[in-house]
């Protein structure tokens, strides 16, 4: 854990000191929930990223397309 981290973790439990013990269980349920559903997302975006491009054209027409598609200019550097 960084410097900057153990700076933020030290200053909600201080915020978190003046709860009652009902709204801290409450607050644990919600972040409990919250890393369950980061872990779930991040799996869906990761399997979604696969197939993200389909094209009916072949892999050599698709970078024929991209290099027409460029333009490039020459420059004379003076050194």
């Amino acid at each position: 854990m960084t410097y900057t981290d153990k700076h933020i973790v030290n200053a909600y439990a201080e915020l978190f000191e003046g709860l009652s013990s009902m709204n801290k269980l409450e607050l644990i349920e919600r972040l409990s929930k919250s890393i369950r559903s980061d872990q779930s997302k991040k799996e869906k975006s990761f399997f979604k990223s696969f197939g993200a491009f389909a094209s009916d054209k072949s892999a050599e027409e698709i970078i024929n397309d991209i290099k027409s598609g460029s333009a490039f200019r020459s420059k004379e550097i003076e050194l």
